[in-house]
């Protein structure tokens, strides 16, 4: 497969190295800021181009990988839908249901691909979980947490975009907790209701929550937490727990680090300690499971079907952050409705 970069900030660098690392050409790159632009193409030997209009254009590339900000998204959709070429956005999918639909729609009726970053889908401990709980190793799910208890200095909040309602759609929870979020909506199932209160600019100069918790109430009966912030200094590995009714499992960062199940049966669990974490730093985290789903995602190219993490995951995380957002905003519980999905 032959990509090409729209933003060319940390995390297009993650993206390129996964690349590298698949055998996946960067053919051309592009960036607001040329002198990052080029600085990013001489990095990676990639052709930088001066607009996101070229290199959807550009004759060699085949995917079109977005990295900017969420609040520039359907623009780019829109011209790889002319272009027939296939779409990778970084999470999340849009600021704004609305965009996210729009931009569902756009790419459906182009018969191009469309599909969000969200690696922890491709996390050992996610794909054994997976399995592990469809095949009731856990019996009845009752309980499904996430806690991200992140860190975030000054610096980092330093852009008057970040943090922003417009630029990036909010803070700590469709920033960072978004990733642990997707994976419970994986596992365990869609989310019926959310209670939730935050605080804005709790220990940074920002608009958007910097602390937030909200009660989850699955579809499948079972209930949850999750709790995110960018606060809480130092910043600890985040962590999510299920607990059924045969037993507990536990994921530390991107590790399976508990599995304590009643008479369990089955494939041994993956235990393994040796964590990776963005918990203080953004960019300690591995490329591999990033190359998993760059993989997956350019063989639903070639064959034709839906990606792992396809754009509906993308809108479902979005919608769920949304609703959280809501309850913090109108102090009540909200429903999500989904009868237009």
């Amino acid at each position: 497969m032959q990509i090409g970069i729209i933003g060319t900030g940390a995390m297009s660098h993650k993206h390129a190295q996964a690349y590298r690392n698949i055998g996946y050409e960067l053919i051309a790159c592009t960036n607001t800021n040329p002198a990052k632009g080029r600085a990013f193409a001489e990095a990676t030997g990639a052709e930088f181009v001066p607009s996101y209009e070229e290199l959807c254009r550009h004759p060699r590339v085949d995917v079109v990988d977005i990295c900017t900000l969420p609040g520039f998204r359907l623009p780019a959709v829109e011209l790889c839908a002319k272009t027939k070429k296939h779409v990778l956005v970084e999470k999340p999918i849009a600021t704004n249901l609305a965009t996210a639909r729009a931009m569902m729609d756009v790419a459906r009726n182009a018969g191009i691909q469309l599909g969000v970053v969200s690696q922890h889908r491709f996390d050992d401990s996610t794909q054994f979980l997976k399995k592990a709980i469809a095949a009731g190793r856990m019996g009845k799910i009752i309980q499904a947490d996430a806690y991200v208890k992140w860190y975030r200095s000054a610096e980092y909040y330093s852009r008057p975009i970040k943090g922003s309602w417009a630029g990036e759609g909010g803070g700590a929870l469709i920033n960072q907790a978004i990733h642990q979020l997707d994976v419970l909506l994986f596992l365990i199932g869609v989310v019926d209701r959310v209670s939730a209160a935050w605080q804005l600019g709790a220990a940074h100069d920002i608009e958007s929550e910097d602390v937030v918790n909200a009660l989850l109430s699955y579809s499948c009966g079972a209930t949850g937490v999750i709790q995110a912030s960018t606060a809480l200094w130092p910043g600890y590995p985040e962590r999510i727990e299920i607990h059924g009714t045969k037993g507990t499992a536990i994921v530390t960062g991107d590790k399976l680090t508990s599995w304590d199940v009643q008479d369990d049966t089955g494939d041994p669990a993956p235990i393994d300690r040796a964590i990776a974490s963005g918990a203080s730093d953004p960019m300690a985290i591995s490329t591999l499971t990033l190359e998993r789903q760059f993989l997956d995602f350019g063989d639903a190219c070639k064959a034709g079907r839906a990606p792992l993490v396809s754009a509906a995951d993308g809108y479902r995380a979005l919608q769920a952050v949304i609703s959280i957002y809501e309850s913090c905003r109108q102090g009540r519980t909200i429903v999500i409705d989904r009868s237009s999905f």
